[in-house]
């Protein structure tokens, strides 16, 4: 049967019902013998390679069923939070992200955004801010297509752990980007829509409540690492060359396991992307015969190809066809796990970002057998040696 037919009722409702089951009753208790005598990395406990085997399995679902259950989107402001609306700025369109708007007909629009605060304080800063604090501007992942800036989302640890590390940065702007999707649902917001978001986001933190560029912290994890990227990019290459009043880029750009290569070019056979297939990503992330659901959903109008040759979408693209350039980009902190698919990927985004920065712009941080966004997992043991370099780094 067609893979594409367990989307619709009612193939979904009993492809789930098999594929959790045989999760349950079958591969569990294999891995719960097998793990007692071998585990994937031998740092590895029992418990942690349970937990990614597990974690594994049932995300890969979303690959084959769409989105399992219903997260918060950009169309409302979802209850318990703080959420807030972000107005659109379509005036900050130009050069070529108003081509790329005009072919994927997208525009930017009125978005939902959501507060964190460091505990203690009010939920939301009040405009104007002083002018020695700080903010994050966090962008969630989840492939571009699932997931949420609202704090049910699993990825809101990142927002509400950030907030927390440094005294003059207490709050965290998560934006509800529109999510891409493809067929065989709606064709809808592929790139630059989330792109579009994002500068609405950034804009709002300067235009409305104050903030100074130099004192915002664009962060990303996974896909929201690639977005993150993106909007740095544009505000770095723009300033200054047009007559549209871009802000200036931010003052700093953390990365936590980012997306940095849609195309297939990191895909050799002795790649991080095969070799680590234990990671929580599922296997479609490391098949060079089907590409990603999240790869078409995104590049949309512009066909694979955009992939391997579009600075904003594919960075660390090994392609002869496109070099991404870092030349001006705010000092960066990239994060990466050691057994994480994206590992070849994000080590050739941080090797050229250290090549047009210098060393003391960039720093690189790879935790050993750490899986892909490990920080999103409050139980993972690298999390918290993690969060106290990027703490030392913000100091």
């Amino acid at each position: 049967m067609n893979p594409k037919l367990y989307t619709k009722q009612p193939w979904r409702t009993l492809y789930l019902a098999y594929k959790v089951s045989t999760i349950l009753l079958v591969r569990v208790p294999a891995w719960s013998i097998t793990y007692l005598f071998t585990r994937p990395r031998p740092t590895w406990s029992w418990r942690h390679a349970m937990v990614v085997a597990l974690i594994r399995h049932l995300t890969s679902l979303s690959v084959v069923v769409g989105k399992l259950g219903r997260w918060p989107n950009h169309r409302a402001i979802e209850p318990d939070a703080e959420g807030i609306w972000i107005g659109g700025a379509p005036h900050l369109i130009t050069a070529e992200l108003k081509i790329w708007s005009a072919v994927a007909d997208v525009t930017s629009i009125r978005i939902p955004g959501y507060w964190y605060a460091k505990k203690g304080l009010s939920p939301r800063p009040t405009a104007p801010v002083r002018p020695d604090r700080r903010v994050f501007l966090f962008l969630h992942g989840g492939g571009f297509t699932q997931l949420s800036a609202h704090p049910k989302a699993a990825t809101s640890i990142l927002p509400r752990s950030f907030v927390e590390l440094v005294d003059d940065a207490p709050y965290a702007l998560a934006v509800e980007y529109r999510l891409s999707s493809s067929y065989p649902f709606a064709e809808e917001h592929p790139f630059p829509t989330a792109l579009l978001d994002a500068l609405a986001g950034y804009n709002y933190l300067v235009s409305v409540m104050g903030y100074r560029p130099s004192n915002i912290i664009v962060v990303g994890d996974s896909a929201g690492g690639n977005i993150a990227l993106a909007l740095t990019r544009y505000l770095v290459e723009n300033e200054g060359t047009t007559k549209v009043p871009l802000p200036s880029p931010p003052g700093h750009l953390l990365l936590s396991s980012p997306s940095v290569d849609l195309s297939i070019s990191h895909l050799t056979p002795v790649s991080s992307a095969l070799t680590h297939n234990m990671d929580i990503l599922g296997d479609s992330y490391g098949d060079v015969r089907h590409l990603p659901y999240r790869t078409y959903a995104y590049v949309g109008p512009f066909g694979f190809g955009m992939a391997s040759c579009n600075r904003y979408i594919s960075p660390a693209c090994l392609s002869l066809l496109m070099r991404a350039r870092f030349k001006n980009f705010p000092p960066t902190f990239v994060i990466a796990g050691g057994a994480e698919r994206f590992l070849d990927s994000i080590r050739t985004l941080r090797d050229r970002m250290v090549k047009d920065m210098g060393e003391a712009h960039v720093t690189y941080y790879e935790a050993e057998d750490a899986i892909h966004d490990y920080l999103v997992f409050p139980w993972h043991p690298c999390r918290a040696a993690t969060l106290t370099a990027v703490r030392a780094w913000l100091t």
